[in-house]
């Protein structure tokens, strides 16, 4: 997710510190990963340089001073912009899974087992955001059914793959 361009939608509703950015990411973006301080910061500054904010005013505190930041119109158009840009589908052509499946063959190893194990493993994440789906908010829903919608096609490919093993082999050791 690229970082600046969400701090910029963040400041679309109003200036902001620093704190009050990463608060208001981690609470709708950063579930599973949290922003540190330092990233909004150097974020901030990059967005600074390149004239997409500006600091509105600065305030003292019992450390540094704290800077408020608000949106430019260049912010403003650099985000509407993104927002208006499809993202491109990522295939996942050359996956590491397949990587690892040819590697197993290639070197007589147990694909089937290496399959196996990544089927459980699939399995046990399925069943850990079901849970947080199931007790979650909307944004935990649909940042679940996202994750669970792709952890099902892994598992098709992943079930396709172990019927195709034999003549997956037969093709790799030619």
């Amino acid at each position: 997710m690229p970082i600046g361009h969400t701090l910029l939608g963040l400041l679309e509703s109003g200036p902001r510190h620093g704190y009050d950015l990463k608060r208001a990411f981690d609470e709708r973006f950063g579930h599973d990963r949290p922003l540190h301080y330092g990233q909004v910061y150097s974020t901030m500054a990059r967005l600074l340089k390149h004239g997409l904010v500006e600091v509105e005013g600065i305030e003292p505190g019992e450390g540094p001073e704290r800077k408020r930041y608000a949106i430019t119109e260049a912010g403003v158009t650099d985000v509407g912009q993104w927002l208006a840009q499809p993202e491109k589908p990522e295939p996942y052509l050359q996956s590491t899974l397949y990587t690892k499946v040819v590697l197993a063959l290639l070197t007589h190893r147990s694909a089937a087992d290496l399959l196996d194990t990544q089927r459980s493993e699939h399995l046990r994440l399925m069943r850990d955001l079901t849970r947080r789906k199931r007790d979650g908010d909307l944004t935990d829903q649909l940042i679940c059914d996202h994750a669970l919608f792709h952890l099902e096609a892994d598992l098709r490919w992943l079930e396709l793959t172990a019927a195709r093993l034999d003549q997956l082999a037969a093709e790799v050791r030619k």
